[in-house]
């Protein structure tokens, strides 16, 4: 049979052994070990959330280019010709005559009322497409973020941009570094971004 009495001081005397009181609760180290494994789950989770956003913008960039190629096809099938490219890197072929350049984000009508596409995709970070054509053939360039992305060009082992636009007049000022072509053209050289 067990006995449990005290001795007068507030010690528990449990068979005859001393019980002390004990305290729970955690060490400052013990709280400091938890917040830094805390903190580098977070750094951790957050990079990975990071590059997840990443490579969501680069494939909404690659589906709008693929989209916009999809109208410059029907176009060409109506006009006999690929609309040109403004300076800045626009489409023209709205408005009469299909000589006014079409803005990203609105929607490309000729002057026949025949509807392109309801709107023109705008891209997903502060960059801008970049539209290149004489007509007969056409390239357009967007920058991806992701770099390293298989279908960013290399140059020397290293990610690349096409030179074509390297002048900053498209893609943010950054260089391209993603197009698409005319099934009768190809992209421009690749140099070192």
């Amino acid at each position: 049979m067990y006995v449990l009495t005290s001795d007068g001081d507030g010690q528990k005397i449990y068979n005859g052994l001393n019980m002390k009181k004990k305290y729970f609760g955690f060490t400052m180290i013990e709280l400091l070990i938890v917040i830094v494994i805390l903190g580098i789950l977070s750094v951790i989770g957050l990079g990975a959330f990071t590059s997840a956003q990443t490579k969501s913008r680069d494939s909404h960039r690659k589906s709008s280019l693929s989209g916009i190629a999809t109208a410059l096809e029907v176009y060409y099938n109506d006009y006999g010709g690929y609309p040109t490219g403004s300076a800045s890197g626009d489409i023209e072929g709205c408005g009469v005559g299909g000589v006014v350049a079409c803005s990203y984000g609105s929607i490309w009508q000729d002057d026949n009322g025949t509807t392109y596409m309801v709107q023109i995709p705008e891209d997903a970070g502060s960059n801008l497409f970049f539209y290149d054509s004489n007509g007969t053939s056409y390239i357009i360039y967007a920058r991806l973020e992701n770099v390293h992305d298989k279908a960013v060009p290399q140059s020397g082992g290293a990610p690349g941009v096409y030179s074509a636009v390297l002048a900053g007049l498209g893609c943010g000022g950054e260089g391209c570094n993603y197009g698409i072509a005319s099934s009768n053209t190809t992209l421009g050289a690749v140099v070192p971004d």
